[in-house]
């Protein structure tokens, strides 16, 4: 299921855009891993999808488009060093791009990707770690991150055609400008929040409002549906 007319993408300024993108988090003080592209998943990319990273666990997902599953060994054998992993399996389904985490208050977009028994699944191995579950359905678009996601230390960016921000309560919610409507897709770093160059007045509204931002130039990987968020998984080490 897919919510964007397919458009052809330029493979050479997608490899550039992601480079820079990699270069922005180096900027940042990130240390960035990266994994061997696998020709034959095109899909591979969007590593954000494979994986729900807490404190203390990765939890491995089992995305719901069946031609994406290979994608999720090579992302689970790099977050191993790193963290104690669990598994969802079927017939639950869940991709990364459904949850958000907001300190212990984990949301997952019930969405043609994770369904019922992802949300279930992610909550018997979470809960026990006082992480409380929320399931919602986003309406429009393919994730929950694509309707909204962090932008600063106490605030959310979100689309309120496909989420309503009034579910997310205690947090601030700073509304897309409505000619942008993928722009609910930023990527919050602390210290900076990336966001979309081709969203320059949603950046102008977070601004406004008191967040740092950085814009990157994602638009090719934006044809696939990709946000700002798909293209990492971020933890501390």
């Amino acid at each position: 299921m897919t919510h964007l007319e397919r458009r052809p993408i330029d493979l050479s300024n997608a490899r550039k855009q992601h480079d820079k993108y990699c270069e922005i988090l180096g900027e940042l003080g990130r240390t960035v891993i990266r994994l061997p592209a696998s020709p034959d998943l095109p899909d591979c990319v969007f590593v954000e999808d494979a994986a729900v990273v807490t404190e203390d666990l990765a939890v491995i997902t089992n995305p719901g488009a069946v031609s994406r599953r290979a994608e999720v060994a090579p992302v689970a054998e790099v977050l191993r060093r790193f963290r104690e992993t669990a598994q969802i399996g079927p017939p639950a389904t869940l991709d990364g791009g459904d949850v958000l985490v907001l300190e212990h208050d984990v949301w997952v977009g019930v969405t043609a990707r994770t369904n019922a028994l992802g949300v279930e699944a992610l909550r018997a191995v979470l809960e026990a770690r006082g992480f409380a579950i929320h399931a919602v359905r986003p309406q429009g678009c393919l994730h929950l991150k694509s309707a909204v996601t962090r932008a600063g230390p106490d605030c959310l960016i979100v689309n309120p055609s496909w989420i309503e921000s009034a579910v997310f309560k205690g947090w601030r919610s700073i509304a897309i400008d409505a000619r942008e409507p993928f722009a609910a897709n930023v990527l919050w770093l602390g210290e900076c929040t990336l966001t979309a160059e081709t969203h320059p007045r949603t950046r102008e509204r977070l601004e406004a409002q008191g967040v740092k931002c950085r814009s990157v130039d994602m638009s090719e990987l934006a044809k696939a549906e990709g946000g700002l968020t798909c293209c990492s998984i971020l933890f501390d080490a």
